[in-house]
């Protein structure tokens, strides 16, 4: 029985057509990789194992770096909010320096991921504020830019980080080159409150950055909040310096204000009107009521006339300006008094 299967099948296999292949074989791609090979290891150059992590300073300098380069917005989060753990410490880790710290991440402030903003704020919230006054006059640059970006998200962030910086350095923000006419030129070209008067006299241009995205009263009513704070700032009255008729180690001490002789411009460009120091209340007061008070007044009274956030914020606007603390007590040469202004609108 097994012989006879055995032949049958070694008969049908004689007529059976064996298939042949024809033509040229599938030409190779010219990146292809030779498999062929067979190899008990394999060793890659340079090569490095070690037992032991980078140690703390390395890993702060590495996730600056990552913040302050990368192009993912994840990687950029994940290393602020390493820097902000390491900040937060009891004694914060910071090998690098306050100065340079916001050096790297100042530009931050207009990044388009929201996330990587949100992380930024809390991480320059841990920052001293003591040491931050060194670094005003660069940080307002960045947030002044902020306020007049063309993204309402990036523009309305830009407030927040503009509360802290007043938070932490109010008076050296006011008083720094171009702090106070720069600043509050921008504050009135977010809210609309432009000084680029029209036929009628008032700006033909629309409310700026502070209506866009559909979050009018919102981002306007904070605007106004900040603006508010900003001022009542620049209107602090200086302190009385209490002399002691014996004390006078007052002469021979060394200033510790930032950069206290910037006022001189030795070595700096010259400055316009705009870019120039306001280091007393009354200069600021002056300039204040010669270039901005017209357009604020106007532009706070049509913000109450609207109600809502808006009219209520531009109401404590209002309250200040009329106030002592504010602009109620001072008196132009040859001009119309204040408060006759404020009345008049």
């Amino acid at each position: 029985m097994g012989k006879s299967a055995k032949r049958k099948k070694e008969k049908k296999a004689d007529f059976q057509k064996p298939k042949y292949k024809v033509g040229k074989a599938k030409p190779k791609a010219s990146n292809v990789t030779d498999t062929s090979f067979k190899a008990k290891s394999i060793v890659m150059g340079q090569q490095s194992l070690s037992t032991t992590a980078p140690d703390v300073i390395q890993q702060f300098k590495h996730s600056l770096s990552v913040a302050s380069s990368s192009k993912s917005d994840k990687q950029r989060q994940e290393g602020l909010a390493h820097l902000t753990g390491q900040l937060s410490q009891q004694p914060p880790v910071n090998p690098v320096g306050t100065h340079t710290l916001l050096a790297k991440l100042l530009p931050l402030i207009t990044d388009s991921s929201t996330p990587v903003r949100k992380q930024l704020l809390k991480l320059f919230e841990q920052l001293p504020g003591e040491q931050v006054r060194y670094a005003v006059e660069q940080a307002t640059m960045f947030i002044r830019a902020g306020l007049t970006h063309l993204s309402a998200d990036i523009s309305n962030d830009a407030l927040n980080f503009m509360e802290w910086l007043l938070d932490a350095a109010d008076v050296d923000l006011v008083s720094c080159p171009g702090g106070w006419i720069k600043t509050l030129n921008t504050f009135c070209a977010m809210l609309g409150w432009s000084a680029a008067a029209g036929k009628d006299g008032w700006s033909s241009g629309g409310r700026g950055a502070a209506v866009r995205g559909g979050k009018a009263s919102l981002n306007q009513s904070r605007a106004i909040e900040i603006l508010a704070k900003f001022l009542a700032a620049g209107f602090v009255p200086e302190e009385a310096v209490a002399e002691d008729e014996g004390d006078w180690d007052h002469l021979y001490r060394l200033p510790r204000d930032p950069n206290a002789f910037a006022y001189l411009n030795l070595t700096g460009m010259r400055r316009d009107e705009d870019g120039e120091m306001y280091a007393d209340r009354e200069s600021r007061q002056r300039v204040f009521h010669r270039r901005f008070l017209t357009h604020v007044v106007k532009g706070v009274e049509a913000a109450k006339k609207e109600g809502g956030t808006s009219g209520r914020a531009a109401a404590g606007l209002d309250q200040l300006l009329r106030s002592d603390m504010g602009m109620g007590d001072y008196e132009p040469l040859g001009a119309m008094d204040t408060e006759d202004l404020l009345d008049l609108w």
